[in-house]
């Protein structure tokens, strides 16, 4: 398992922007967990045996689609918009916490912020029921170390407010382009975020996602800001 920020937990990339996050308790939490139908997600993670929590950032179907049945199987509680958990107790997710933007909740011993994203969200169902509110998330962890999650999101002065309010050590940012932001623009969001790490999402999966962490590492040169791109390979830990 290769080592880089040594702060007590494992995060591995499971393609696109599905993220598993093990505590230094050994919580799960599983992030926008689009696995099964996933072309970069390894087969023997597709299924997941153990969650604690999902945290769903909106409801597009490459984020949402598996939510109920990785939730019964496992248990998990989810974490999201109140609109989305509306429609996934319709599905018959039971153990569903919803917030809205700007909102904590804490369960497990872990924070949950839930932050501003810009982005669209519906359900990928007959009649594209609303998804409520695009989102990201400030994960606090046990012993306080702080990730943002952004989810599917372009540049936004949230990412200043983000650096201001909970001074994370870590970025999952999208980086594919075309329905999120590019190489360039997440370059911009780094240095606003003012954080040490950043983990590349929602690049890869498909052809028409262009962007890539070394262009990532070329944007930060550009802007001559020193953040070590993290080049994850899915189903590879990361602690």
């Amino acid at each position: 398992m290769a080592t880089l920020w040594n702060r007590g937990f494992t995060l591995t990339w499971l393609g696109h922007s599905a993220f598993e996050l093990v505590t230094k308790t050994g919580k799960v939490v599983l992030f926008d967990p689009f696995l099964e139908s996933n072309p970069k997600c390894p087969a023997d993670r597709k299924h997941p045996a153990k969650a604690d929590i999902i945290a769903l950032s909106h409801a597009h179907g490459d984020h949402a689609s598996e939510v109920p049945a990785i939730a019964e199987r496992t248990g998990a509680t989810v974490v999201c918009g109140y609109e989305a958990y509306v429609h996934l107790e319709s599905k018959g997710v039971k153990n569903c916490k919803p917030m809205g933007v700007g909102g904590t909740q804490l369960l497990h011993g872990i924070g949950f912020t839930m932050t501003n994203a810009i982005h669209s969200s519906s359900f990928d169902e007959p009649g594209r029921p609303n998804g409520g509110i695009a989102s990201g998330f400030v994960v606090t962890l046990e012993d306080g170390t702080r990730l943002y999650y952004a989810g599917d999101t372009g540049p936004t002065m949230d990412m200043q407010l983000v650096r201001e309010l909970y001074e994370p050590v870590i970025a999952i940012l999208p980086i594919g382009d075309l329905f999120t932001m590019g190489p360039r623009e997440a370059a911009w969001a780094a240095e606003k975020l003012g954080v040490l790490y950043v983990v590349p999402m929602h690049w890869g999966t498909f052809d028409m996602l262009t962007g890539t962490p070394t262009k990532l590492r070329e944007a930060l040169t550009d802007r001559g800001y020193a953040a070590d791109v993290v080049d994850m390979v899915p189903g590879v830990p990361q602690s």
